[in-house]
């Protein structure tokens, strides 16, 4: 793996269920293909100020359905160029499951029990989330998936497969 994303820690931002695709990145903005448009605007459906507080390196953790709504990718690709560096949620819709593969954006599901504003460490190889002196069992995601990750999403991938 070229990348070293089995292990993330940064700052928690706490959303709750059934988070869908039209609140992380709102329809009207779908018209352009500007990332920095995207990351400007990323979450604004619940939290318009999200934007100028979300910091790279930073983590979301949710709960129950994350990414539910349309197939959008935009939705994971403005989270990764708003800087967020993991999604940890007890469970995520199919598509954006898959989509966030796709474009590079780190997932693991687990429910942990955490505060907005803490730091977490996020261990994708083994599968485990750590909060303080507490450690959660989370869905390891299979290798060839962390391997896409760590190349930087599927097409980076097959780029590097195919040389």
């Amino acid at each position: 793996m070229n990348k070293n994303i089995n292990r993330i820690s940064g700052k928690v931002w706490k959303f709750g269920d059934n988070i869908d695709t039209d609140v992380i990145i709102p329809g009207k903005y779908l018209r352009t293909t500007d990332m920095n448009v995207f990351a400007s605007h990323v979450m604004e459906g619940i939290d318009p100020g999200f934007p100028k507080k979300v910091k790279t390196g930073d983590i979301i953790v949710a709960g129950k359905n994350f990414g539910c709504g349309s197939s959008r990718e935009q939705a994971p690709l403005a989270l990764k160029h708003a800087g967020i560096a993991c999604i940890v949620a007890e469970s995520f819709a199919r598509i954006f499951f898959r989509n966030a593969i796709n474009v590079g954006l780190p997932i693991i599901e687990a429910k942990i029990d955490c505060s907005e504003g803490d730091i977490i460490e996020i261990d994708l190889g083994n599968g485990i989330v750590k909060h303080k002196d507490k450690t959660f069992s989370a869905t390891k995601l299979p290798d060839f998936l962390r391997e896409i990750l760590a190349d930087g999403g599927l097409v980076e991938h097959r780029k590097k497969v195919s040389s």
